[in-house]
């Protein structure tokens, strides 16, 4: 259980450790298919100017490469802080109104190239996806559509405190890879407050498959 006031991130459609729904995923469910999940956050500490949002997919790192990112799903950054969440389906490009505190917002690319959230593909193995979520002191001064290292950079030295919502996904009976293993209490990935970042993204036998 968290300490009272500690930074919470949340979801009400994917529990922590729990399983990302079809429907978030490139494969979908029915009609519907990549679309990002609803997310919620509590405790924001005092002082926050703006939040940023990062999803990745930590099985795809080799554990042999030191060097290695996890592969990026999805970067949201100056979320103000008056927001409580993001809703399901959320996107920059459906936000028109300047008076609308999203106007603020802004999503960079993904590693399959393109702006916005993209969801998991099925692999043979389980990989774990993690949301990190990041209070930040002051808004970051990043290009309009900002990467992720270009986010890890300009959070430096910023951040008032951060949550993580894990979750997994892989095709049905798919097991638990051994690069998937984390430690508890280890961090999950380079980054402001953490070890070094890097800039490589680890990509197996050159496929994108398990993303």
């Amino acid at each position: 259980m968290a300490e009272e006031g500690t930074l919470i991130l949340t979801s009400s459609a994917i529990s922590n450790g729990g399983r990302i729904p079809r429907k978030y995923t490139q494969v979908g469910q029915g009609a519907v298919k990549d679309v990002s999940p609803p997310v919620e956050w509590y405790n924001v500490p005092e002082g926050t100017n703006c939040l940023a949002l990062i999803m990745e997919d930590l099985g795809s790192v080799d554990p042999a490469d030191s060097t290695a990112n996890p592969f990026v799903h999805w970067v949201v950054v100056n979320i103000p802080p008056t927001m409580k969440g993001l809703p399901e389906g959320f996107t920059t490009k459906d936000v028109d109104d300047e008076r609308d505190d999203a106007s603020q917002i802004q999503e960079g690319p993904n590693d399959f190239k393109a702006t916005g959230y993209r969801g998991p593909i099925p692999s043979d193995t389980e990989h774990r996806y993690e949301f990190h979520l990041y209070a930040l002191d002051s808004a970051l001064k990043v290009p309009k559509k900002p990467s992720r290292d270009r986010v890890l950079d300009a959070m430096e030295g910023h951040i008032l405190a951060d949550a993580v919502l894990v979750a997994s996904y892989g095709t049905e009976g798919a097991h638990m890879g051994h690069n998937n293993y984390m430690a508890p209490g280890q961090p999950h990935i380079a980054g402001p407050g953490r070890p070094e970042a890097h800039k490589n993204s680890y990509n197996p036998m050159g496929q994108i498959h398990g993303r």
